[in-house]
Order: C-alpha cells, then structure tokens, then sequence
C-alpha cells in the first residue's frame, strides 16, 4: 500500500529557485512547504564535494556580482561575506589580444574608448541599449508570472517596447559597432549563459555580463557551500521541510488541476504519494513537462548545451603565475560564431580560481569550463557509470589532457603544479543535476525562448508552477530570481505587496548584542610560550566587529583539517571593550587535531568560520558588590578566560579586590605574564600568585584558606583533577556551592568519544531489542523517553522538559542534574567534588543512560 501525506505547497529541487520560491511561500503565504530533492545533498549548484581528502571544488556558482542585490540580500538575511574579485575581473585571451574587463560601467566604457577611440560614440550607444535590452528582458520574465490573459496582452507591448531584447547578440553588436576587435570583446563571455552571439537573445547579454556583473565582482566566503548553509538553516526557522534523495515520479494532475505529487525514496525503496494542490518545479521546465506528459509541447524551444568541467588540485598557488583571482577566457576566434559545436577542447575556455578568492580556502583548486554539445556522449549515454566502457575513459582523459594543454600554454610551468585532475562530462550533469541531456544553464537563452509561452513559471496545468533558471535566467541569482517569480504566481495580490516591500526594505541592522555566526580574518598570530599561541580575528573588511560579547565568554570556530570542519571551542583572552578585534589563545596539545592546525598550519590573512559569544563563565564587574572578593584560580591555558575578566576589571576601573592564583607545570609554561604585570597598575585591589606545580606543588587548602569565605566569588577553569580538588577544597572551607563558577576545556578528543560512546550504546540497544529508555523525575513531574545513545540533555529538549543548560557540551557545568538510579556513562569534566559525584551529581550533557534513569534537576 502506498503512503499519504499532506503538504500545502511541494516544491520540486531544492536548487536556489525552489528555496527562493519556498521561503517566500511560507515565509508570506504562511503555507506549509515540502521540499523533495532528488540528489543525496540539498542546495543544487551550491553544493561542493571533496577530493584526495584535502580539495574543496564548487559545482556550480563561480563568481556572483559584488553587489549581490535584494534578492540574494533577503535569501540571505544579509548574511552572506563575499570577498571581491580583482577590479579587472575578467580576462578575455583573442588570438592576437587581450583585454581586461574593469568592474563598474563608467570604467568599461573608458576603457573601451581608450582602446578603439574611433568607436567612442558607439559605445555609449550601446551600453545605452544594454540598459533597454535589460530592462525588456526584466519586463518580461515579470509578465510571464502573471495569469494567461495579461501574458497575452503584455508580451507583444514588451516586444514592441523592448526590441533590442529580442535581437540576436550578433546582431546586435554589428549593428552598433563596426570594428570586429570591438565586436568580438563586446560579445564575448556569452559563457555565463551558455548560447553563442549567433544564436542567443540580446536581453539575456545585456543582463548577465554587461549588467549584472559590471559593478564588479565577487566570491561567498567559505565558498558555495556556505550560500547553501545559510538559505537551509533560514528556510528551517519558517518550518519549511525538506528531504534529500526523494525523486518526483509524476504530478498527479485530475481536471486540469494539480492533485498531488507520487514520490520514491531512493535512499530506502519507500512509494508515497503527497497531496497537494500546488506544485512548484525547480527541476527545469523539460523535467517538469515530462513529469506530466507534455514533453511534445516544448519542441519548438532550441535545444541546450551542456558543458565539461575540469577540475584541479594544485600543489602550489595560481598566484606563482602571476594570477590574482580574476577569470580568464580563451577564445579560438574573434565571432566564435561555431560556439558549443567546436570539438571538446577546443571551444572558448572559461577558467576561474576560486581558491585565490576564498580567505577561508586551505588548498588551492582551479576549475576550466567549456560548454559542449550534449550528443558528444550519446554513445555512452544510458549506460550507469560503474559499467561505461574504456572507451568512454579514454575520452575522459585525452580531453584532460587537451584542456591541461591549453593552460600550460597559457601559463607555462602550470602542469607542473597540477596536483589532481578530474573531468565532468555532460553525463555528470545528467546524473548530478537530473537535467535533461546534461544541461548546464536551463532553457537556451534565445529569442524563441523569450517568445515561448512555455518559457516561464507558468505551465498549462493549474496550481503547477516552475521556479528556477527557466523562469528568469542563468546561474545561482537568476535561478533565485526565478524562484520569487513562482512565488509571485502562487501568493495572493495582498500576500505579494508584503514580500516585495520585505525585499525592497533589505536585511535589518544586525543587533551586535545577540549571537553572530560567520567569517573572521585572522589578523595576527603571537607565540606567548613554546606551546601556546595568540590568534586575532578581525572582520573582513575592517570595522567594527560585528558582536560583542562578556568578559569569560568563548568562540566556537570551524577549522578545516579533514573533508569535512571540525568545530572547537576557544575562550576569549581579550576583553570586552575591544570593539575591532577578538583574541583567543590556544594550546598546543598533543596529538590534538584542531590545535595542532591552529598552532602548526595557520596563517594570518586566513579566514576561519566563528559562531559566538557562548558561555555563562561571565563577570559584569558592575554587578559585583563592592565587599565581593573575586578569587580567580587557573591551572595552565585554564587562565585564557580570565584575562578577559582581568581586562574587563581594569577598562571598568574595578578597585575591589581581586585574587589570582594562577598555576603552571613549568616556568616556560606560564602565560601572559607581561600582560599581568601591566594590569597591576591599572588594578589596585589585584593580587596575583604564580604557582609552578614543579617546584611549588599544587594549589591546595592552606593556599586558598586566606580568600575563602561566605563573601568569595569563585571562577575556577583548568585540568579536570585539578577543577576536582579545588570544588572539593573551596566547599570545605565554607565557599557557598553557587559561588564557584567553572569552566572545562572540551577538546576534540573528548567530544570524539562521547560519540563513540553514544554509538555503542545505540548498537547494544539495537540488539537487545531496546528501543527507548525512560527517564523519571523525582518531583513528581511526567517521565520522559531517551533514545538509545541520546544524552539526558538531548533526550529532555526533544520532550519539551525544562532543564537548566548553557553550552550544550560540558563546558560549563549548567546542565547538574543528580542522578538518583539507574546505569549510564558520563564524563564529568572536573565540574563536581568528589563529595558530589558520590552523591550523584553529573552533566546532564554528557550522561548517556544505559538503562532507564531517575534523576532530581538542580
């Protein structure tokens, strides 16, 4: 029997115009929205992979304009860091010149008038005509959302308004200039939306390369990838639901009318049809033709290119060559006029670098498009990859060779800096993208497309829409904007005043109060002792930073290691009233993966992905009675926290007295000493003790028996054992529990074996048959049910049952729960005495029952 479910709206392809067109329709139509995407990643051509465990390469997205606009702005909440291309960000390479395109308008037209002086009345002829062709073109895409009578009656006002959209881009550029250098430069970088001068529509042209791209360009920091994770985590926040790997068999249409969506799980096998009354299609207009029998009704659109990607690893930086991030194309001729029917590798060669242009790129990648005739791989099409013949390989690879051939002709002493090499062919695109015969840019951009009734978001089948790159234009931005055109199809005429003045208004100010995730530069990196180093972030484009944030509080930062970041959690040294720049400083450990990079590998100008400020280890020195002695106690790195406290003290004039007593293994281990001593000065009451555990032993009660007191606040981080004692000894000596403040170190080892742990108990469970434990309350409040492998903490959120919490990650001793029966692993972290684990105490967060537990919260 086959599975029903129920969604208001089905978006099909979670590409940026089936996100774009979800997230209006439920942020502004408060519609329920699935998401079914076929491919095992959501994020369509934002999506990235790996190779030879260290090479990050986009799929899709390349560059985008500097001024990335409203609708990338409200995708995006105004979230996206872009790091700007060079100002001549394109390069075109014509057999006998070159010539750099400069960002902005003004710039290209002087450089254009310098060049070919006689042509300069021309030229501002024609970039005037870019402006109508785009302005025709906007017009339009806009009508072609709109219900069939204004469509027919708009379109032929468009045409008669507009006819230079309509123009081939060869005709175009003859009719405007007449020198064949000027033509060529001016027609060139039809690359971007995949159809030759010859062939495709002058409005497509003047949108793309001489529009959207002319006030310069740009590259997301941290890559594409970070563009996806940014619209996905917003589209959650609007309880958009998505599901990767779910393929869209057919859309059930009853009297002309969308019923429904039949889908199968391709991860597990499972049939299930979804009834909905409106669909959505970002699959393509041809995709969305055939899934509901009407494929004949798009033969008189031309058919589409597709492309070969060439993707390299390199062992040594394009820089050495004396790139700097701009793109580079290689054109065989001047007119091109042969265009994707060239043989493959010999056509025009689009290059670009995304590493030179991503602050946050460990190693350093390259990737060459050409676009290509699809039938290139008819013989081999059909055919699953694993079962493809020799001869589909060595196709493959002379083709590697012949594009490698033309970079090292370009750039001699390039292939020796090739480190991997892998090529795309149009079936990759088949597979990967699901588009029809490996199209890489949708529909071609001609002027029979911009005539067609089909060419749209609307389709002959009420409630079926399509969004993406077939319902605007080529790449991310036009697939976004194609997306908010089927939403302005599907939400009502109240509905879409809302949206257009949300996107027109722009992302709000950000509130640097609250908690800030994204990308800081690092600015400077200082040894303080032989294993311990200070990193300054800074944001990326100077200014202010874009949080602030409490004295003992700690970042959470990203650092790319392996395939996949690993996250690691750093305390902040500096102190809160630094408003340009956050320090951290960090500890060499051991075999440690992620302070190994920090302190072994990275360098300043890199750019590392920061969420914060996080933690509740916080001292308001305004909010301290003046008779309160503050007594900090570190053991090592343990005192990176409280320097920040320290700092803070001093730039508040603090004159209380505060006590450090500040423990270390080893003279050469102590750290920030000159920083210390400065801040005596500037802090009367302060009073500091170094203690090195060789030759002094360690802090202990006789120690601390001067400063404890019903009066003594307490801010306690460093080893386990050592945290242990001291709780042990501080609540000994009469110092209420609730005024000792504790902060762990959570390394990536231990984090690493919770996991494990989790795993194990998972796969016991599973095979005794256990699909759930129960954890009871002792006041009386409902039990509640705890997965196997799920922590206490985990397990309490998911039920809705209120438990005190902070980090989430048993760095700061929030979570105390007692636990009153029952078996479980834990970690403790040094966060209780040894009286206290005895009587039962534990992290909620790191306690994974293995039975059912009773437990009392503190």
């Amino acid at each position: 029997m086959v599975a029903h479910e129920e969604a208001d709206v089905v978006v099909i392809g979670s590409g940026m115009g089936g996100l774009a067109a979800a997230r209006a329709i439920a942020q502004f139509g408060g519609k329920r929205v699935l998401v079914l995407e076929q491919h095992y990643t959501l994020g369509g051509m934002t999506h990235e992979f790996s190779r030879a465990g260290r090479f990050q390469f986009g799929t899709g997205l390349h560059y985008i304009s500097a001024n990335a606009g409203p609708f990338l702005e409200f995708m995006t909440d105004g979230r996206v860091q872009l790091s700007p291309l060079p100002d001549d960000y394109d390069v075109l390479h014509f057999p006998d010149f070159d010539f750099a395109v400069p960002a902005t308008k003004e710039r290209f037209r002087s450089r254009l008038a310098e060049q070919f002086p006689d042509e300069s009345e021309n030229v501002d002829a024609f970039l005037r005509t870019t402006r109508r062709a785009m302005t025709g073109l906007a017009a339009r895409n806009v009508f072609a959302s709109f219900p069939a009578g204004v469509r027919k009656s708009g379109f032929p006002i468009v045409r008669r308004l507009f006819p230079s959209a309509y123009r081939t881009l060869r005709e175009q550029v003859i009719r405007s200039v007449r020198d064949p250098r000027l033509q060529a430069v001016l027609a060139a970088r039809w690359g971007l939306y995949g159809i030759p001068p010859a062939s495709s529509a002058f409005g497509y042209h003047a949108a793309v390369p001489l529009t959207f791209f002319m006030e310069g360009t740009a590259h997301p920091v941290g890559g594409p990838k970070e563009l996806g994770r940014i619209v996905l985590e917003i589209l959650r926040t609007y309880g958009v639901e998505m599901r990767p790997r779910q393929r869209v068999n057919d859309v059930v249409v009853e009297r002309g009318r969308v019923a429904g969506v039949d889908v199968e799980d391709t991860a597990t096998g499972r049939r299930y049809h979804v009834r909905t009354d409106t669909v959505v299609s970002a699959a393509g207009v041809r995709n969305t033709y055939a899934l509901i029998g009407k494929s004949q009704e798009l033969a008189d659109l031309p058919e589409e290119p597709s492309a070969v990607m060439l993707f390299l690893g390199m062992s040594r930086s394009p820089a050495e060559f004396g790139l700097r991030g701009e793109n580079h194309w290689l054109m065989p001729d001047l007119d091109d006029h042969e265009g994707f029917h060239r043989p493959p590798g010999e056509g025009t060669l689009y290059v670009s670098f995304a590493s030179l242009n991503n602050p946050a790129a460990r190693y350093h990648t390259v990737e060459a498009l050409e676009l290509v005739d699809p039938r290139v791989v008819d013989q081999w099409r059909g055919i699953p990859e694993e079962d493809r013949p020799d001869s589909y390989h060595k196709l493959k690879n002379e083709l590697t060779e012949r594009l490698i051939a033309r970079l090292e002709d370009r750039w001699p002493g390039f292939r020796s800096a090739i480190a991997f090499a892998e090529l795309a062919t149009p079936l990759s695109f088949e597979t990967y993208q699901n588009s029809v015969m490996g199209s890489f840019y949708g529909l071609a951009a001609t002027p029979q497309r911009l005539r067609s009734a089909r060419a749209g978001c609307r389709t002959p089948v009420k409630g079926l829409f399509v969004a993406g790159q077939d319902a605007w234009g080529s790449g991310v931005v036009g697939a976004l904007a194609g997306g908010l055109m089927a939403a302005n199809a599907v939400l009502k005429p109240r509905q879409l005043g809302t949206m257009w003045r949300a996107i027109r208004a722009g992302a709000p100010p950000r509130d640097r109060n609250t908690g800030w995730q994204g990308y800081l530069r690092v600015a400077g990196i200082e040894a303080l002792t032989p294993t311990v180093r200070r990193i300054r972030f800074e944001p990326l484009d100077g200014g202010a930073m874009p949080f602030s944030f409490a004295a003992g509080q700690y970042l959470k930062v990203e650092l790319p290691v392996a395939v996949e970041p690993i996250e690691r959690s750093y305390s902040i040294c500096s102190g809160p009233g630094e408003t340009d720049f956050v320090e951290i400083a960090v500890k060499h450990e051991p075999d440690g993966l992620g302070s190994g990079y920090l302190n072994d590998e990275l360098e300043s100008g890199h750019a590392l992905r920061v969420s914060g400020p996080h933690g509740e280890f916080t001292w308001d020195p305004g909010a301290v009675a003046a008779e309160t002695l503050l007594l900090m106690i570190a053991g090592g790195v343990g005192i990176t926290p409280l320097m920040s406290v320290l700092v803070a003290a001093a730039d508040a004039g603090h004159t209380g007295r505060i006590v450090l007593l500040a423990s270390y293994r080893a003279d050469d281990e102590v750290v920030f000493r000159p920083e210390i001593e400065a801040l005596r000065s500037r802090l009367p009451g302060l009073e500091v003790s170094i203690v090195v555990t060789g030759r002094q032993g360690r802090i202990g009660v006789d120690m601390l028996r001067p400063y404890a007191g019903p009066a003594t606040r307490v801010h306690l981080c460093g080893p386990a054992p050592m945290m242990q004692d001291l709780i042990g000894h501080l609540t000994e000596l009469r110092v209420p529990r609730e005024a000792i403040h504790t902060e762990a170190f959570v390394s990536g080892r231990s984090k690493e074996t919770r996991r494990e742990k989790a795993h194990a108990i998972a796969v016991a469970a599973t095979a005794a048959g256990v699909t759930e434990f129960t954890i009871g309350l002792a006041n009386g409040d409902p039990a509640f049910p705890c997965h196997p492998g799920q922590s206490v903490l985990d397990a309490a959120n998911a039920a809705g049952v209120d438990l005190p919490q902070s980090c989430g990650e048993g760095a700061c001793g929030t979570c105390r729960v007692r636990v009153l029966s029952g078996a479980y692993e834990t970690d403790t972290r040094g966060m209780f005495s040894a009286d206290e684990l005895a009587a039962g105490w534990r992290l909620a967060c790191q306690t994974l029952p293995t039975e059912d537990l009773v437990i009392a919260p503190s």
